[in-house]
């Protein structure tokens, strides 16, 4: 994590972490969008100036946690997916009802470059040790991770009968 000295416009002192291999809109872009740059679905202009509560504070958690060390004991770029989402894009993508994705705690990721698998990105996180849950789908992994604590370590796979549950030996 970095962390950065900057004074505001009362010249108040006032730290802001940065992410090192990441950056927000990665996060909050919308890929949904119209000509206009407004999703389609919930219409935030894109990429979103203006977040929920603690929905910021959550994708950083996020990326400081998980997806920054991950990355960097990889060496290899990792692409976001989906990040946040609003809950009329979470619903038009089908995404589950009390998402994540809509507090600012997941996102869907995967390798840029082809040839690896997606348990190779999983078997990182895992070694990485801070995460709640991985769902391993065909071509990406959801990962979250909730700064307030009470991380499950839960591992699943998308399969096309559902959700199966996996143990961290099943990774290897």
């Amino acid at each position: 994590m970095y962390r950065c000295k900057l004074k505001n416009s009362n010249n108040e002192l006032k730290f802001i972490s940065i992410m090192r291999w990441f950056n927000k809109n990665e996060l909050i872009r919308c890929y949904r969008q119209d000509k206009a740059q407004r999703c389609k679905e919930c219409r935030l202009p894109q990429p979103a100036t203006r977040l929920p509560n603690n929905i910021e504070e959550s994708l950083t958690a996020l990326v400081q946690n998980v997806l920054d060390p991950v990355r960097e004991k990889l060496g290899r770029s990792i692409v976001v997916n989906s990040g946040f989402r609003c809950p009329v894009h979470n619903r038009a993508v089908g995404g589950a009802t009390g998402s994540q994705h809509v507090k600012g705690e997941a996102a869907d990721i995967r390798f840029q470059d082809s040839g690896f698998k997606v348990q190779d990105l999983a078997k990182a996180i895992v070694a990485n040790g801070t995460w709640d849950q991985l769902i391993l789908y065909p071509t990406f992994v959801h990962v979250s991770y909730k700064r307030g604590g009470g991380n499950r370590r839960e591992i699943l796979r998308k399969t096309s009968g559902g959700y199966v549950k996996m143990s961290i030996n099943d990774l290897k």
